[in-house]
């Protein structure tokens, strides 16, 4: 509720109902009632995982072992994998930025045939599992691939596979982001600017591009802690090599079994990432507080003249190579059998035989696996993400930025931290979850939640006060009133945010390789134990349930940006 304005002059009357301390408090029961299911779900499963394995490296017979904090920090070796961590991500974002930001400015200024479809083909590699996307990469650079084959180069076990495949992953964050707020930017003030006698670029300098900082600020943020905790692209393509903080928490804990060290390494990871999840919440509070927005309708136009068509072109093209190149070799590459191009891959998918014990079931059947689980992780995801996000709505207090930041946390948390937490906590009555089939849905879902809310969120603060103002005098409880002119009014948005916490929940590894059953691999999990076995068949395999769970995503994105508004959050 917020207070009507009142009229100007002595003994006007208030023209709306008045907020009483008991409206107050009413309202505070009510946020603190929505929180309650979702704090209630991250703690359960995810802080007490987490803490479980971090508790469980660094004690030795109930006592902490605080020493070996300093002890892993300063061994040189440990000291190389934080500086390689840092310095990829910092790279892969400088480059990503660099490949695109011409790409958000296209997207949300010019309008062209296909413009729709294309958005939805850009956003692909963002919600493939890392594997698929470094899957991807492999049949373009690697042994045997496009690159090799034509020009006899290899890029695999190099940093700039590693590199690429970030921007690969990355490019939809730009230009959603940045590309989502420049379209609702209002061109007459640059316009307004080069009439005054600025150049083109004097004119965006000065006027566009301090409207764009925290959108930017954001994105690259986004990228930055998306590439820090980087997993599956640097297991496939980095080698023995290369090795980012994520993958050694893997190496320590699944390889070694060096508890403590994967449990400092987790610390380490863990306040590094909440650095930077605090640093986006500012830039996203200054960019909601700071900008008079328009619709983005009203924006975007055909391109004019020859530069404006050719710079069209070079975007497009950058696309082709960066973003479809990677996804037709994949395609392709599932197709090239022993005997030439056909279905040998495919139908070898349907058996278990020929796999050297890779799977106890059929490959094929993780396609089952992943929709079912994905199904089911979806429902968790919008029920815990959609409370949350009803509960944020209203911006200001503490208690709201803090838990918005803790919604955020398992983007940036090493997901092996959680899956492995998964094993060693949930083992006992009343959560003894170790051998039922929601174990996976339920980490599936973590990821899945921060998506529904940064959908769901905007959409619910842009709905008028007002209305739900009318509805309280009316006698409208906040659930009611929250029902019956929220609801109806969000059912798009929630829609768009199923769709993307499905394909989200499909493409989880990190904690799935750990939780996933022999007897019930998802499509990643199945997909990285095909390409960990030597061989042209289980390659093949790999290249094919790559390229089925890469359709079954494009497909989601269609038909996301079919019902989409352009309001529908950031992604």
């Amino acid at each position: 509720m917020v207070l009507a304005r009142p009229e100007v002059g002595p003994g006007a009357p208030a023209r709306g109902p008045a907020r009483g301390p008991g409206r107050g408090v009413r309202g505070t029961a009510v946020r603190l009632g929505l929180m309650a299911l979702p704090l209630a779900f991250f703690a359960v499963f995810f802080a007490y995982p987490v803490a479980s394995i971090v508790s469980r490296g660094l004690k030795d017979g109930g006592q902490w072992q605080f020493g070996r904090i300093g002890e892993v920090v300063t061994d040189p070796a440990i000291g190389h994998v934080l500086w390689f961590t840092t310095w990829q991500a910092a790279a892969s974002t400088a480059l990503t930025l660099a490949l695109a930001l011409p790409g958000a400015y296209v997207f949300a200024r010019f309008d062209f045939p296909g413009k729709r479809t294309l958005r939805a083909v850009v956003t692909v590699p963002f919600v493939l599992p890392t594997v698929v996307a470094g899957s991807a990469f492999l049949a373009l650079l690697g042994r045997g691939g496009l690159l090799d084959e034509w020009w006899g180069v290899r890029l695999d076990t190099t940093v700039w596979a590693i590199l690429l495949a970030h921007v690969f992953f990355n490019y939809a964050v730009v230009v959603r982001t940045v590309g989502g707020l420049w379209a609702q930017l209002d061109p007459r003030q640059e316009e307004a600017a080069r009439v005054l006698g600025a150049g083109r670029f004097t004119a965006w300098r000065r006027v566009t591009l301090p409207a764009l900082a925290p959108a930017v600020a954001a994105a690259a943020l986004m990228v930055f802690l998306f590439t820090f905790t980087s997993f599956g692209v640097v297991q496939i393509l980095g080698g023995p090599r290369y090795a980012t903080l994520e993958v050694e928490i893997y190496q320590q804990t699944a390889q070694m079994l060096d508890l403590p060290t994967a449990a400092v390494l987790t610390l380490l990871q863990f306040v590094a990432v909440a650095a930077l999840l605090a640093v986006h919440a500012w830039t996203v509070r200054r960019r909601e507080a700071t900008l008079k927005l328009v619709d983005p309708a009203r924006t975007a136009r055909r391109p004019r003249g020859a530069a404006e068509w050719a710079f069209l072109a070079s975007v497009l093209a950058v696309v082709a190579v960066l973003i479809l190149a990677p996804l037709v070799v994949l395609v392709l590459r599932s197709f090239d059998g022993p005997d030439g191009f056909g279905l040998a891959f495919y139908r070898a998918l349907a058996s278990a035989d020929g796999n050297s014990g890779t799977f106890v079931v059929a490959p094929l059947e993780a396609i089952g696996n992943s929709l079912a689980y994905g199904l089911a992780a979806t429902a968790i995801a919008v029920v815990i993400g959609g409370l949350a996000a009803a509960a944020l709505t209203r911006r200001e207090g503490r208690l709201v930025r803090g838990f918005d930041a803790l919604l955020m946390l398992p983007l940036g948390t090493s997901a092996v931290t959680v899956g492995f937490g998964f094993l060693i906590s949930l083992d006992e009555p009343p959560l003894d979850l170790r051998a039922s089939w929601i174990l996976v849905p339920l980490a599936q879902a973590l990821v899945g939640v921060p998506f529904v809310v940064r959908t769901v969120l905007p959409v619910l603060r842009a709905v008028d006060v007002r209305l739900r103002e009318a509805a309280a005098v009316l006698g409208a409880s906040p659930v009611r009133a929250w029902r019956e002119v929220d609801l109806p009014l969000v059912g798009r948005a929630l829609g768009v945010a199923a769709g993307f916490a499905f394909a989200v929940s499909l493409g989880e590894f990190g904690a799935t390789v750990f939780i996933a059953r022999p007897d019930s691999p998802t499509l990643p999990v199945a997909v990285a134990r095909l390409l960990g076995r030597p061989g042209e068949l289980t390659y093949g395999q790999a290249m094919a349930l790559s390229t089925i769970l890469m359709l079954v995503c494009a497909a989601a994105l269609l038909v996301l940006e079919r019902i989409r508004t352009d309001r529908t959050g950031e992604f």
